[in-house]
């Protein structure tokens, strides 16, 4: 049985995004609400945090450790770890005020693929899927419009891309072209129409399997390929937002948490809402997350 305790008490509104990056050792992080990305190395039992100028959800290592490429809400940037200085990549949807960035992963080319979510109140599905190739264009996916594009990863051979929409309880995937990156035959991979919370970030083991952390359900759930539950981890939180690997042999799990939208009643009974949870495996181990393959800036 997995046991997931705490790692960081961050209080974040809005922790997504985990990533473990092998070549520091160190987890990172963002809390989008707070505009701020995060890291911690397990080593040294240090954290530390950068403020940025606008929200933040998603972000890739690149083949620099001193740069990420950043999905700030309005656009694309690379941003320096060692001086904080950004160099403007590209906006996204600036004809829709009502969507930002949110999810978002590199397939196994090192390619940039994210997708836009919808602030307004009713949430229509007006946000879209992309990618941001290795020379820097942009182009969007053929895949349906949606409201909080969440869950996106990729197969080990890089033929699958997973993703949802978090307002339907489904995980989708289509074949995916890791040449021409030509997305094709979508699909309904897991149904969670009979499970608690929605599906939120989700990344690919060594096995193969999928695991999500579930919005409002309080867990993690480990997907085999065929979209059949393998396990399930509890968390002592409710709104559980992303998984990753990490550690030396990537047999470690690591989770982020967020209290956004929590009365002070609701969070005293969830002190821990916010948090970056922590558990070593036995038997199962994570991989490497693919870096952005463009050219960094100098």
């Amino acid at each position: 049985m997995i046991q997931l305790t705490l790692l960081l008490d961050g209080k974040h509104e809005l922790g997504e995004g985990i990533r473990w990056c092998e070549r520091t050792q160190r987890v990172f992080w963002t809390d989008i609400q707070g505009a701020k990305l995060w890291c911690h190395s397990p080593i040294s039992g240090t954290t530390q945090s950068w403020v940025l100028p606008e929200r933040m959800a998603t972000y890739s290592f690149t083949n620099d450790v001193d740069c990420l490429l950043l999905g700030f809400a309005s656009r694309l940037a690379f941003f320096n770890l060692a001086t904080s200085a950004i160099t403007p990549i590209c906006t996204i949807e600036a004809d829709l005020p009502t969507t930002r960035l949110n999810d978002g992963r590199c397939d196994r080319q090192g390619r940039f693929v994210f997708g836009t979510l919808n602030e307004s109140s009713e949430r229509e599905p007006i946000g879209s899927y992309y990618r941001l190739n290795t020379d820097l264009t942009l182009e969007q996916l053929a895949l349906p419009h949606t409201a909080i594009p969440n869950s996106i990863c990729f197969s080990i051979d890089g033929c699958t891309m997973y993703y949802c929409d978090s307002m339907h309880k489904a995980i989708w995937c289509c074949a995916y072209d890791p040449v021409s990156g030509a997305v094709q035959n979508s699909r309904i991979f897991a149904d969670l129409s009979d499970q608690p919370g929605s599906p939120d970030g989700s990344t690919i083991d060594a096995d193969g399997y999928l695991w999500n952390a579930q919005w409002g359900g309080a867990r993690v759930v480990r997907f085999a390929p065929d979209g059949s539950i393998e396990r399930m981890v509890s968390l002592p939180v409710d709104q559980p937002s992303c998984p990753t690997f990490g550690g030396a042999n990537l047999d470690e799990l690591f989770v982020t948490s967020a209290h956004e939208s929590m009365s002070d009643e609701y969070m005293a009974r969830q002190p821990l809402a916010g948090s970056v949870f922590h558990a070593k495996l036995e038997g199962i181990k994570g991989l490497l997350e693919t870096r952005f393959g463009g050219t960094t800036p100098a």
